[in-house]
Parts: C-alpha cells; sequence; structure tokens
C-alpha cells in the first residue's frame, strides 16, 4: 500500500492529535541537535532571567519595575523546563552551564549592561526575545513532531508566554524609546546583530559569520546597583511619615479606612521585588529551582503592589499622592549582605502568619463589606503560604532547625539603620503626614462625611517603630 493510501480507523485524528503522517514521516533533528540547540535555548532564558532581575531593582519606571518582575518569572519557570527536558535526554554531566558560543555570551552581556532604559528595552524586546521565539518556532518546525513531542509541548508553553513577553515589550519600545534613543544607539544595536550572527543565530543553526565581535558597554564587568530607583511620580520616597501598622491595629478606628490604608500597604510593597533582586543578582551557584522558587515570590510581591495600585483606582484615588517609600529596600540592599536579606525577609515574613498578621488583614477587609480588598487580603495570605515553604526550602534549610533562623533573621533587622532624622535634615523629606488628604479624597469620592478620629490619625513610623520590633519578634 502507498503511504499516501494508509488512513487511520474510521477517519480519527492520527497519531494522537499531534500531527499528520506526512510530517510524521520527515526525519526530523537528531537527539544529539535537539539537545544542542535545546541548550541555546535554555542558556538564552537563563539570561533573560538574569537580564530581568538585575535591572529591576535600578529601573525607575514603575510599570517596567512590574513587568520585569513578571518576565523574569517566566524565563525561570521554562528554564527550568528546559533544564527537565535536557536530563530526560542525556546523563549527567549535562553541560548546561556551559557558555554555549562566546559570541552569544557578548550579546546578553551587552543587554545586560546597556546603559540606560531605551537601551535595555530594545535589547531585550527588539533583539532577544524576537531571536528566542524565531529560533524555537524554527526547532518546532524542524523536529519530527511524533519523535520529540516532549521538546515541542515545552517549547510551545514556553512560545505562548515569550508571545506576552513580546507584546508587552513592543508597547513599551513605542512609549519609551524615541527616534533620537535609535540613532544615539545605533552603533550598539549593529553590535548586537553582529554577535548574533556571529554565533550562527540564537539556535546556532544560520550560517556563522566571521566578522569580530567587539565588546562595548559590556567591556567592563557589569556592576549590579543595589540602589532602588523610582520615577518621578514617586515624589518623596523617603517619606515615613505614616505607620500604616499603627493604623491597622488600633481598635478605635474604624474598619472601612482600613481598607484604604491596605491597599497603601500592598502599594507599599514594591520595594520587596526590589530587595529580592538584589538577593538572586548576589547569590550564584545555587541550584535552579532556588532561582525559580525566589522569582516566583519576586513575582508574588510585585502582584501585591499592583493589588494596592488597583485598589486605589477603585476607590477613586490618585495613588501618587500616596508617599510609597524605598527605605527599606534601600536600607536592606545597601547595608546587609545577600544571605542577611534573606533572614531579615523570612524573619519577617513569619510574623505575617499567624492572627496578627495576614489572617487579621483579611477579616478586616471582610468586615468593611468591600469585595475587593478581600479578594486581595485572601489572596495576599494565600501567597504568604508559599512563600513560607519557600524560605524552609531555602532559607532555614541552612540552620540547624527553624528556631535559629529566625533569631539570626532577627538579628540582621536589627542591624539596618533607617535614617529618619538624618533624611530629614538632609533636606531629603519632611515626613509630611500624607493621611488626611488622601483619606479626605477617598470619603469625597465615596459621597461620605469624613470620620473626625481617622482624619486627624498622625502616627509616625519613627513614633511606633520600638513597639512594632516587639511585635515582629514574638511573631
Amino acid at each position: 500500500m502507498a503511504p499516501e493510501n494508509y488512513t487511520p480507523y474510521r477517519n480519527l485524528p492520527p497519531l494522537a492529535g499531534l500531527a499528520g503522517f506526512d510530517e510524521a514521516r520527515q526525519p526530523g533533528l537528531s537527539v544529539e541537535e535537539s539537545v544542542r540547540r535545546l541548550k541555546r535555548f535554555h542558556y538564552a532564558l537563563r539570561r533573560l532571567h538574569g537580564i530581568f532581575t538585575a535591572r529591576l531593582t535600578a529601573e525607575p519606571i514603575y510599570e517596567l519595575k512590574m513587568a520585569f518582575s513578571l518576565q523574569s518569572h517566566y524565563c525561570a519557570e521554562h528554564t527550568a523546563a528546559l533544564r527537565a527536558r535536557v536530563g530526560e535526554m542525556r546523563e549527567p554531566p549535562l553541560g548546561l552551564e556551559v557558555v554555549p558560543d562566546a559570541s552569544l555570551e557578548i550579546f546578553f552581556d551587552g543587554i545586560l549592561s546597556a546603559p540606560d532604559t531605551s537601551a535595555l528595552l530594545l535589547g531585550l524586546y527588539e533583539k532577544a526575545v524576537p531571536a528566542l521565539i524565531a529560533a524555537m518556532e524554527n526547532y518546532r518546525a524542524k523536529v519530527n513532531p511524533l519523535s520529540d513531542a516532549p521538546s515541542r509541548r515545552v517549547l510551545r508553553f514556553a512560545l505562548l508566554e515569550l508571545a506576552d513577553v513580546a507584546s508587552y515589550g513592543g508597547k513599551a519600545v513605542a512609549q519609551i524609546v524615541s527616534t533620537q534613543d535609535r540613532a544615539r544607539l545605533g552603533d550598539w544595536i549593529s553590535l548586537l546583530d553582529r554577535a548574533l550572527a556571529s554565533a550562527g543565530g540564537l539556535d546556532g543553526s544560520g550560517q556563522i559569520a566571521s566578522t569580530a565581535v567587539e565588546r562595548n558597554f559590556s567591556a567592563q564587568p557589569y556592576e549590579y546597583d543595589r540602589v532602588p530607583k523610582r520615577d518621578p511620580r514617586f515624589s518623596d520616597p523617603y517619606n515615613m511619615g505614616v505607620n500604616a501598622e499603627a493604623f491597622l491595629y488600633d481598635p478605635e478606628m474604624p474598619v472601612q479606612p482600613k481598607t484604604l490604608m491596605m491597599f497603601y500597604k500592598r502599594l507599599r510593597e514594591i520595594d520587596v521585588p526590589e530587595m529580592m533582586a538584589s538577593i538572586l543578582t548576589e547569590t550564584p551557584g545555587k541550584p535552579w529551582n532556588y532561582y525559580r522558587d525566589m522569582t516566583r515570590q519576586l513575582w508574588d510581591e510585585a502582584r501585591h503592589a499592583m493589588m494596592g495600585e488597583v485598589g486605589f483606582v477603585d476607590a477613586g484615588v490618585d495613588w501618587t499622592k500616596v508617599m510609597v517609600n524605598f527605605t527599606w529596600s534601600l536600607g536592606l540592599n545597601t547595608q546587609l549582605t545577600a544571605k542577611e536579606r534573606h533572614g531579615v525577609l523570612y524573619f519577617i515574613e513569619q510574623g505575617l502568619m499567624p492572627k496578627t498578621g495576614k489572617r487579621f488583614e483579611w477579616e478586616t477587609a471582610v468586615m468593611s463589606q468591600n469585595k475587593l480588598a478581600a479578594t486581595f487580603q485572601d489572596f495576599d495570605w494565600a501567597d504568604e503560604v508559599l512563600h513560607a515553604r519557600v524560605g524552609r526550602d531555602w532559607y532555614v534549610s541552612q540552620f540547624e532547625n527553624a528556631k535559629e533562623a529566625i533569631e539570626w533573621g532577627d538579628q540582621c533587622w536589627s542591624k539596618v539603620l533607617i535614617g529618619w532624622r538624618e533624611w530629614r535634615d538632609k533636606g531629603l523629606t519632611q515626613h509630611r503626614n500624607w493621611w488626611p488628604d488622601v483619606y479626605g479624597e477617598a470619603c469625597q469620592r465615596q459621597g461620605v462625611a469624613p470620620d473626625p478620629k481617622v482624619t486627624a490619625f498622625d502616627e509616625s513610623y519613627e513614633k511606633k517603630r520600638a513597639d512594632l520590633r516587639v511585635l515582629e519578634s514574638s511573631a
């Protein structure tokens, strides 16, 4: 019987729906070539993860910080999936930590070292991400769809999320990168193109250009910038004039305004990705699952910040009138080691799990009858369950027991000096109490009269810091 005359029983879709017989009869790539290309995809995703993470802290634009958090999470997940797939096809050592091509290394080093936001966006979204998408699509088209179905499935999921990354990136470039930026960065963009061509393309399947590739911005090794940056909407990032915790735990305060203060607490979590990025960037040599799990937590914290943003939008309140400080990430990033920062993170998280923590916030939101706040607090609490597990796996495991791990984290937190008066004396902030204005705007939007007791709230972080230390330690 001629191959073209073969039909499945009752014309059912053949081969479990993976492909038709014409496609399945094509030999496709060998295992050796498949593994070679998959390792390159793995390298590209690992480098992208590192770039999104390392550039997050010092990126001033809030929306880009949030996007980098998500996209770093995507890259960490798909890196893990490719590591697993290569492990199914080859015995250890797998060689996944080996740089596959020197020119490819120059390509990604150049993007990591991009001198500003415009250059970074061009390198990421017009060069690296499109090159990776094209290489993965080419792979899926070239392999046998039956014999290498597992790899095609892994790449199918990766391509779905990379398409989202590319879509976001295209819009970001259109809004941020000017014609002048493109002209200014023309030579550097040409360098990236030459580096990719010299590597035979991202997957190494193209014709290798013989042109020598020099380094430009990456001529000096990249240095991670630990100091958080904020865009102009964050008009007073040193402001510590409002103590959200003091308001939330005050039994004399009515429950409805507490949801607004919780939206502030969520938005304030922008500093957690800024700090966690420093841990990830400055902690090399861990198993990949460490980076995957920690990046998931980083992304969760970014989601929490955006929950606060949405809460203010829903309340009809301009969130830029809220003084969202960066004093926590600034203090930890510049005064502690990466391990000490992780210790502080875990110590604080333990204080969020008892009844005085996330449960209290959720119950408060429910009592307020603000359904959006209740939903956000419900999922915020749920995320902390995962974060506790991440802490046990990757932080507590370095100590004899959990008690020792918590005590050490407490000691590290005590070492951080918050320059309250110093910042004020230098004229960096007046620590203005912005709460009455924001609360008044929310009341006006809701058509209700402000509660004088709520309006009069004036509890600074400094006044309550000693009490909070006791609360955290007991938790």
